[in-house]
């Protein structure tokens, strides 16, 4: 993996970091990362945009070296020779932001980041803030086993979330740099929701606009329902054996 470490640097830190993860999306990546710039600029904030090129197989390196070369220190990419997962690529972005905010979506395009203006001030009052997709455009039996998976995770977690693997959220950077984080897969995102909720830190759910993917396919298939059950399972497991408290130890408070 080839990653870089920029906590360390001496300069100032922007207000936003916002993470994109990668996988043989060659037809999307510049438009993603040329919105997400758009996206900070709309929403009046100085930003860094982190790709994670998860092992593609396309064209998706070339193209990003290509943006290198052009928006410098705008952008930073963190190269994994393999694919190693959703999970890992989400922790590794996370681990190589600087901003006092972080953001994440998938590099589909299938969010409009101009939406971001409206999450922005919300942070003055929270610490997380979770969409979900409005008018969401996917299959509809990816949306009904969507909506059952959400319904059994809230209740295993105690929570009420209505679109757990919705990739429009936003951060206290200082938290989710610290979050304790190991899932290797999708189910990163109802690990990291379950934690903040778990640590009590303030969050509220918003709405934002779902678009139809235009380029590439999606990797996630009913076929993991099953691998996604059983990580639910073991999640449930091992929150229950650890203390209370280890968000909040490692994940400091506002």
């Amino acid at each position: 993996m080839e990653s870089h470490n920029y906590a360390n640097t001496t300069e100032v830190p922007p207000r936003l970091s916002i993470v994109l993860p990668a996988y043989n999306e060659e037809g999307n990546i510049e438009r993603a990362v040329r919105e997400a710039l758009a996206g900070a600029a709309k929403a009046g904030a100085t930003c860094e945009v982190v790709v994670v090129n998860d092992g593609s197989r396309d064209g998706t390196a070339r193209i990003l070296k290509s943006l290198e070369a052009e928006l410098g220190a705008r952008l930073r990419v963190i190269d994994h020779p393999v694919n190693l997962g959703y999970g890992v690529a989400l922790r590794d972005g996370f681990r190589a932001t600087r901003g006092e905010l972080v953001f994440y979506t998938d590099s589909d395009n299938q969010f409009d980041l101009g939406e971001l203006k409206d999450f922005m001030p919300l942070m003055e009052d929270h610490d997380v803030i979770l969409g979900y997709r409005v008018d969401r455009q996917d299959p509809w039996l990816r949306k009904f086993v969507s909506g059952g998976f959400n319904g059994l995770s809230s209740l295993a977690f105690g929570m009420k979330v209505r679109d757990l693997n919705c990739s429009f959220k936003l951060f206290r950077g200082d938290l989710i740099r610290a979050l304790p984080l190991d899932t290797p897969d999708f189910f990163i995102d109802t690990e990291l929701v379950a934690r903040i909720h778990r640590g009590g830190y303030r969050y509220v759910q918003r709405g934002v606009r779902h678009y139809p993917r235009t380029a590439g396919k999606s990797t996630v298939r009913p076929s993991d329902v099953p691998r996604t059950l059983v990580s639910l399972a073991r999640m449930w497991m091992r929150l229950r054996r650890e203390p209370r408290g280890v968000e909040r130890a490692q994940g400091s408070s506002a």
